[in-house]
């Protein structure tokens, strides 16, 4: 069953001079439930502008994108429920300095889930405990290193119990020291089963977690199959030289 599914969605800008670009065009792209789905390819090729649009922080053009069936692109779609369902981690952790680890978590499952707080934090602590940061639950976000916010940035998605999660290239804003630790909870998280969107640079999370790799370029998918497929045996010469560029 498609948990999430995108159809011909485009999405344009207009840059400060009155030109249009078209950051995404006409793309297409189906998510199954449990499937883990990683879109590659250069910088400027509409990959995280494609993933904003998914809950709603981007509004496409033209198309539809269905979560679950409900097209949040429908005006009478509530986006703000919709959105309480798809957990977003970004490329910069966006977790409140002035709150602890544990409060920065919990925050939006009693605010919005109605949760009680022993349950909320009881719920922090297991996935604290997931991510190996159990010790660091009464500390400040300053106090931790790039790699521990960012854990705590995706214990903070998980705590709102969503049905998928988009990651925008996580771990491009870390050192490359902290890079595994953050890679390590994504495998995790991907085989336990969760519904995963998400844009990276890391190929070898690629070939490790995607049961589908997409590869895009100037707005559009050119090509997708599985990871043996895209890496061993790219089909377009697009995707060959954006490969052999980086592998």
């Amino acid at each position: 069953m498609a948990k999430i599914e995108i159809r011909n969605v485009s999405k344009d800008f207009e840059n400060n001079n009155g030109t249009i670009l078209h950051a995404v065009k006409n793309v297409s792209l189906t998510v199954n439930d449990g499937e883990v789905v990683v879109i590659i390819g250069p910088s400027g090729s509409g990959k995280s502008t494609l993933l904003r649009t998914v809950n709603g922080l981007e509004t496409a053009q033209s198309g539809s994108i269905l979560i679950d069936g409900i097209d949040i692109m429908d005006k009478d779609t509530d986006i703000r429920q919709v959105r309480e369902e798809v957990g977003m981690v970004f490329q910069s952790f966006n977790l409140f300095p002035h709150l602890s680890v544990l409060d920065n978590i919990t925050l939006a499952p009693m605010k919005v889930r109605k949760m009680s707080r022993n349950e909320a934090e009881d719920k922090a602590m297991d996935l604290l405990a997931m991510v190996g940061l159990a010790d660091k639950a009464h500390q400040k976000p300053t106090q931790l290193s790039g790699g521990q916010q960012q854990r705590v940035a995706i214990v903070r998605a998980l705590a709102m119990e969503p049905k998928a999660m988009l990651f925008d290239e996580p771990t491009s804003a870390l050192d490359p020291e902290m890079i595994k630790e953050v890679l390590d909870v994504m495998l995790k998280l991907a085989k336990s089963g969760m519904t995963m969107l998400l844009v990276t640079h890391e190929m070898g999370f690629a070939r490790a977690a995607a049961d589908k790799v997409v590869f895009m370029a100037d707005g559009e998918v050119v090509e997708s199959g599985t990871p043996e497929e895209m890496f061993a045996n790219p089909k377009t010469q697009r995707a060959k030289d954006f490969l052999n560029h980086i592998l």
